[in-house]
């Protein structure tokens, strides 16, 4: 997607969306030198439009003068799904430091998980006297599902702890792995192009056996047509006896098949952060999925100054003729 030119991007409004807050859209003004607008009165006019927020409202979407939306958010799936993205507006993304916000609650799932944190806690309330045995995390292995920047971060504060980290990416990357990686494979059956023999045979191979010799699999997927229902019954089956975590989406699993493979003992436990459908309402199954802790969509909280200082460095590329490094392709989802 080539990014907007110098002349449309000084005629472009700027819109907001009202839940940003007074100081972010302040420091938005500062950024672009104008005026910020409300998000939802911004059909009206024939300027072209520059968007900051979560949602695009199906006025703007609809006017065919979209210029540039940039997410507040770094998942942009609820976007593209709303209905087809208007041609030629350039999508960006927030990240900012939720790599390692995320990276530090598998982490603390992980040293929890192997200190006996929780089993600790529960003797405590019962008033209990009784040692466990405890394990190491260094030489084990953690398979990372996403090898971006969340998913890099992820993996590299588990290496600095003597982890063993595999990546899974589209694509296997035996040369010169992303920083944080000892190893990238590429995910095999059942992850699109990598269906194809001989080629996604061996990858399925390769995949199968890291699955089962992980102590942990990690999700931290996007949302795309390759990646919903992503960690199903296949992949479950495959491992053995590994904590899975899931940071990244929650369509990409099979609630069924990760029940089916809690209760068969092939995973040993599971947190997730996000769920296909949030918030679970008290009564939702998922509350009773065996040995699984779910937490409030709550890894990676993103703060206004990840959007602020995102959005500058966007703003830079795209007044320099350049693309964003955060920019979304819209044909893959992310």
């Amino acid at each position: 997607m080539v990014p907007p030119g110098p002349e449309l991007l000084a005629r472009a409004r700027l819109l907001v969306a009202p839940e940003l807050s007074a100081s972010l859209v302040r420091e938005v003004e500062r950024i672009t030198g104008r005026r910020a607008e409300p998000l939802e009165d911004g059909a009206a006019g024939s300027d072209p439009l520059l968007c900051v927020g979560a949602a695009l409202p199906g006025s703007v979407r609809a006017a065919e003068r979209l210029l540039w939306f940039h997410s507040v958010n770094a998942g942009t799936d609820p976007l593209l799904a709303a209905g087809p993205w208007p041609a030629g507006a350039l999508l960006t993304r927030t990240v900012g430091r939720m790599g390692e916000r995320i990276a530090q609650y598998v982490l603390g799932w992980v040293l929890a998980e192997c200190q006996a944190v929780p089993e600790y806690v529960a003797q405590h309330a019962r008033a209990e006297w009784r040692r466990l045995p405890t394990e190491l995390v260094a030489g084990q292995t953690a398979l990372v599902y996403g090898t971006g920047r969340i998913g890099g971060a992820v993996a590299g504060l588990l290496r600095s702890c003597g982890v063993r980290t595999v990546g899974v990416g589209r694509t296997a990357r035996t040369k010169a792995p992303p920083p944080g990686f000892d190893r990238v494979i590429g995910a095999g059956g059942g992850a699109g192009p990598e269906r194809e023999e001989p080629e996604g045979a061996a990858r399925a191979d390769a995949e199968a056996e890291e699955l089962a010799g992980a102590r942990w699999v990690v999700g931290a997927l996007p949302l795309t047509g390759v990646t919903e229902g992503f960690f199903g019954a296949g992949r479950f089956a495959a491992v053995r006896g590994a904590t899975f975590v899931n940071v990244g989406r929650g369509a990409t699993v099979d609630l069924g098949a990760l029940e089916a493979a809690l209760r068969g003992g092939g995973v040993r436990s599971a947190v997730l952060d996000v769920l296909a459908e949030e918030p679970a309402a008290p009564d939702d199954p998922v509350w009773r999925l065996p040995r699984t802790v779910i937490t409030s969509h709550s890894a990676g909280i993103t703060a206004d100054e990840d959007v602020a200082v995102d959005f500058a460095a966007c703003w830079e590329a795209v007044r320099e003729g350049r693309r964003p490094e955060l920019a979304v392709d819209v044909g893959r989802g992310y």
